[in-house]
């Protein structure tokens, strides 16, 4: 099911539940964003992130271009590298695994 009318939220799921009576499980269902939706834009994000480190770019860099903190950067890299967004280090981090394995 989709959200009736997506888009960004200003209120809380408990907010909005107690203003219309409502719990709060209902709330998330009636707004919540469409599944698709948000891996698409969580995609672009990691994309983004990617490319501006492929370019180069430090996370201090990456987090100012993209109005976040150096923490999201590095989480956005990580899985980017984890669902093999970025082919060069993805191998690097599955010889990692492998080896943690054998251990």
């Amino acid at each position: 099911m989709s959200a009736q009318q997506p888009g960004r939220r200003k209120m809380t799921a408990r907010e909005a539940a107690e203003k219309y009576g409502v719990s709060t499980r209902t709330v998330r269902r009636l707004v919540a964003e469409p599944r698709q939706d948000f891996l698409d834009r969580a995609s672009a994000r990691r994309s983004q992130a990617v490319q501006l480190r492929l370019d180069g770019a430090s996370y201090a860099e990456i987090a100012e271009a993209m109005a976040c903190s150096t923490g999201t950067v590095g989480r956005l890299l990580h899985d980017a590298r984890r669902y093999g967004e970025m082919p060069e280090l993805a191998a690097d981090g599955d010889q990692r695994e492998e080896q943690q394995a054998a251990a």
